[in-house]
Formats: structure tokens, C-alpha cells, sequence
């Protein structure tokens, strides 16, 4: 959809691969060996320096350490979000696939507001808590798309009753974007998405209201 964005489809979340350069989101690291092929063969994994988690879920975290172990990449994430990767805390849901959590150090704890640029990119941390305390979206605004992690999918938001999931915070989010009204969204699970996206959060806002 956009050229330099490398949609990975891992069966349990959407990986992203900007610029070669960084790394969002890792899945649960069952098919961390199939998805080392796939960047090996098309990709200069030296590059990737970077793994962003969008929250610390473990359907988007549980193959950091393989990935970090493979790559030599920071791992970087939320700081509401750190402790549960850190402490390997049930906040991770790692209990909805049987599996216990490992602990992973975090490199760097992102803030509101924080950059983290690439060679065509500057992605701007959006917090967005309602899914996770520390859920975050990644704003380019020069290409006016955002990564949106599972707080905003192409017909859905993120389940709130998780722990330090939020429907007040769910919605204050969804609002937050709705200010931003990016042309592009490229959620953690489904479809990316164009176009419409205003139209999108209003709906589920009334379904919130």
C-alpha cells in the first residue's frame, strides 16, 4: 500500500517492516523461523536495529527475544507497558496461549510525543491507552499513515476488558486519531486501510456511547 512498508502476516499478529530499518511487533516467536527466511531472502536484516511493540501483549511480543537474539535490536515499547515485558506479568495474556511469559529487557521506554525516525520515515508515538495502559499508534505525518497496533483495526477496536484495558481510555484514543484522521491504517490484526478512517471511528465511537 505504501512502498518501503513490508506487511509480514504472521498468523498471530501483523508484522511490520519499515525502511529495513525497523521492526513492529514480533508475533508469539512460534513461526519465528519461517519469518527469519522471508527477511533473509528478500531483506538486509543487518539493518533492523529497531523492534517496536505497539503493546506488551504477547501475541505481539512473545518472539522479541528471538528476533533481539537473531538481530541485535533494541526493544522498544511504552513505558506503562515495560514493567509487563520486564517482569513477565500477567498483563501480557500470555495465559490465553497457554504459555508462560519471558521476562525481556526493554532498551528503551517510549513517551508520548517521542520520534523515532528511518530513512523515508518519522513516526511520531501516539499514546493511546484503552487496550493496554500503554498501548501506542505510529504517526508519519508526511505520508499521513499510523501504525495502530490493536487499538484501532479496518472495522474494530481492541477488547478493553484485558487487564489495564480502558473503554474510557478506548475512546479518548479513538478520538485522538480522529483529530489526526490518517489517510492510511495498518492495524495488528486484518487488513491495512484507506481512506475512510474518519468515517471508521465514528462509528465505533457511537458503538462506545
Amino acid at each position: 500500500m505504501l512502498k518501503n512498508i513490508v506487511l509480514i502476516r504472521d498468523p498471530d499478529c501483523n508484522i511490520y517492516l519499515l525502511d529495513q530499518e525497523i521492526l513492529i511487533d514480533t508475533g508469539t516467536g512460534r513461526h519465528f523461523s519461517e519469518i527469519k527466511k522471508f527477511i533473509e531472502a528478500d531483506f538486509n536484516a543487518s539493518k533492523i536495529k529497531a523492534i517496536i511493540n505497539t503493546h506488551c501483549h504477547y501475541d505481539h511480543t512473545g518472539g522479541d527475544k528471538k528476533f533481539r537474539d537473531w538481530l541485535g535490536a533494541d526493544i522498544l515499547i511504552h513505558k506503562n507497558d515495560a514493567d509487563a515485558l520486564e517482569n513477565a506479568t500477567e498483563t501480557t495474556a500470555a495465559a490465553l496461549f497457554n504459555v508462560k511469559a519471558k521476562a525481556v529487557t526493554v532498551d528503551r521506554k517510549l513517551a508520548n510525543n517521542d520520534t523515532i525516525n528511518t530513512k523515508n520515515f518519522s513516526l511520531k508515538v501516539i499514546h493511546t491507552p484503552g487496550h493496554t495502559s500503554g498501548s501506542i499508534c505510529l504517526y508519519d505525518k508526511n505520508n499521513n499513515f499510523m501504525i495502530t497496533g490493536d487499538t484501532l483495526f479496518a472495522d474494530a477496536f481492541g477488547r478493553t476488558d484485558l487487564p489495564t484495558g480502558n473503554e474510557k481510555q478506548m475512546k479518548e484514543s479513538l478520538e485522538k486519531i480522529l483529530g489526526i484522521n490518517p489517510k492510511h491504517i495498518f492495524p495488528g490484526h486484518g487488513n491495512p486501510k484507506s481512506n475512510g478512517i474518519d468515517f471508521l471511528i465514528k462509528q465505533l465511537l457511537n458503538k462506545i456511547s
